[in-house]
């Protein structure tokens, strides 16, 4: 745990964070980003799963096979990192690579049979997950939620 986690702790049934923090939003998002962070990779460790598998086999399953970089570019994962996700992949026959024709020095990345059953119970664990996550908030609010956080990340995406 942080000292800044640790300082939102309650010691004595007491806050012992001050009010102008807690009104931070780039505060608070980055608090519930990493309370997020371990609630998701530990609850997919759980089905022996990472988040990056899931960004895979959700980016392939929706918009077809692909280059590593152009799922790189779909996943917001980066070209270093790829490689690694998607060696575990194919080695639990969840994705297939095959040479490509135009190019043989790159490869296509697709989907396998294995991969496409896989991939609803990722959604239902990621789902309870959600669910843990946004327990507070009533289905509406959720939804405004990530109505209002997309809004954010597009604008930011879009002037970076």
């Amino acid at each position: 745990m942080t000292r800044a986690e640790a300082a939102d702790l309650p010691d004595d049934g007491a806050r012992k964070t001050p009010d102008r923090l807690r009104r931070q939003a780039s505060r608070l998002l980055s608090q519930l980003t990493a309370r997020s962070d371990r609630l998701i990779n530990e609850g997919l460790a759980q089905v022996d799963a990472r988040k990056w598998h899931y960004a895979v086999l959700a980016s392939l399953q929706e918009y077809g096979p692909g280059s590593q970089a152009e799922l790189s570019r779909r996943t917001g994962i980066y070209r270093s990192d790829m490689v690694g996700v998607l060696n575990e992949l194919a080695e639990r026959d969840l994705v297939e690579r095959v040479p490509d024709p135009d190019d043989r020095r790159r490869n296509i990345i697709t989907i396998s049979a294995r991969g496409r059953r896989r991939l609803p119970r990722l959604d239902k664990a990621l789902d309870d997950l959600h669910d843990e996550l946004l327990a507070p908030l009533s289905p509406a609010e959720r939804d405004q939620l990530v109505q209002l956080l997309t809004r954010l990340l597009d604008h930011h995406t879009r002037t970076s």
